[in-house]
């Protein structure tokens, strides 16, 4: 299954870390588009001096993952399509360039199912998105998420309990889900 991943999804940092540790699991294959990368670095940079040159960094090292990620939206398709947020378009259209079955995004309302559902795209939030995953493969989405926990817990130095961080990270319900296996200290 190929998803595009809007640039909401991969900054911040946690949430992109279990939406693509979950790709590195190969419960999924990622896509995207320079913009979208471009996106996510100038959002990192309005945090601060030198956090859009670490984004940058990171961009680097998950395009070398995966070298054939990144998809082109095409000029055809960035003129016929309309969403209710123009700036919008272009994911659409990288989503449509690159055959993607999922466009993953936390703008929901930004991109009308009916509209998507034409253009042959489901459209899904990381929440459910990965639930989804957690139900079809437990103990990849169970190891990535400990992965996650542990960075977090070493990069912060705070004792991170798996829900509040996922809580924090927008996914409350693969929280709360991954809290129930009983898993996680």
């Amino acid at each position: 299954m190929k998803v595009l991943i809007d640039a909401c999804v991969l900054y911040p940092t946690v949430m992109r870390e279990v939406v693509l540790g979950c790709a590195r699991e190969g419960l999924f294959e990622p896509q995207w588009s320079a913009r979208i990368l471009e996106e996510w670095a100038r959002a990192a940079g309005r945090l601060g001096p030198g956090q859009e040159a670490l984004a940058r960094g990171e961009i680097a090292l998950v395009e070398a993952d995966w070298p054939g990620a990144s998809v082109e939206p095409r000029g055809r398709d960035l003129s016929r399509l309309s969403l209710p947020d123009p700036n919008d378009v272009h994911v659409l259209a990288a989503a449509i360039a690159g055959s993607s079955d999922v466009l993953l995004t936390l703008n929901i309302k930004d991109f009308p199912r009916q509209y998507l559902g034409h253009e042959g795209v489901a459209l899904a939030s990381p929440d459910p998105f990965v639930l989804g995953c957690l139900e079809e493969a437990p103990d990849r989405v169970v190891a990535v998420a400990a992965r996650v926990l542990a960075e977090a817990r070493r990069l912060s130095g705070e004792d991170w309990r798996i829900r509040a961080l996922m809580k924090k990270a927008r996914m409350p319900r693969l929280g709360k889900a991954l809290e129930a296996t009983g898993r996680f200290d």
